[in-house]
């Protein structure tokens, strides 16, 4: 259908005379190019790939802005858009909730621009992918360590800026899952009579993940592990 439309323009120009309006049939193809947008990927400037990530991307169309975003990177790897075309790649998966991939985009970008203004920024969005993945207290709580690991790297490296200090509400809640996953294991371990095992496991909630959630019962249950393994002593 495009190709006879196409043609159909074409007559259409030729028959007003080309050569009234000095075009040559080039012009007549870039003239019908640009009238029915059928020009080339490539043949899209960097800007246009931008601009055109950008509108998606504040449409909230994520999937057009990561295709576009990504093309730039392709197509135009040393544009001065480039760099926000990584950036943006990175906050489109984490839209689409694509952790993974946007954790590795951020990490792409910390590696290649690592003083960055936007370093920040991307520490903590590579936090915000840990932290949405964490699970309940009675699963694994590998995201929330690494979520715990990157907003403390955060802190560390920039500890007054803004984004060191939205991560400590995200720290406590690290924290306390982490602290809720020691806990549990450690109500099983007294409940099933490990009562040293799960004594363990109480005193590091109380020196790991202090006044998180779990603090004060894991203290009481100290006092009773202590009572039990004295018991059997004394047995």
């Amino acid at each position: 259908m495009k190709r006879i439309l196409l043609l159909a323009l074409i007559a259409f120009f030729m028959l007003q005379g080309c050569a009234k309006y000095h075009q040559t049939m080039s012009d007549v193809k870039r003239t019908v190019n640009s009238f029915l947008d059928f020009s080339s990927e490539e043949d899209r400037t960097s800007q246009e790939y931008v601009w055109a990530g950008m509108d998606a991307y504040e449409e909230g169309d994520y999937k057009d802005a990561i295709e576009n975003f990504q093309k730039l990177k392709d197509y135009y790897p040393f544009s001065k858009y480039a760099i926000l075309a990584e950036l943006k790649l990175g906050d489109s998966h984490y839209h689409l909730q694509q952790y993974e991939d946007a954790i590795f985009a951020y990490e792409e970008f910390e590696k290649l621009h690592p003083r960055n203004e936007a370093i920040p920024y991307v520490i903590f969005q590579m936090g915000l992918c840990y932290f949405e993945q964490i699970d309940t207290i009675d699963r694994d709580q590998t995201n929330a360590r690494k979520a715990l690991e990157t907003f403390q790297r955060l802190q560390k490296q920039f500890p007054g800026n803004e984004y060191s200090h939205t991560a400590e509400a995200h720290i406590a809640e690290s924290m306390k899952s982490l602290s809720g996953h020691e806990y549990i294991i450690g109500v099983f371990y007294y409940n099933t009579n490990h009562y040293e095992a799960a004594l363990n496991r109480f005193m590091r909630v109380i020196s790991k993940y202090p006044d998180v959630g779990y603090h004060q019962d894991s203290l009481e249950y100290i006092g009773k592990c202590e009572a039990s393994l004295a018991e059997e002593e004394e047995d």
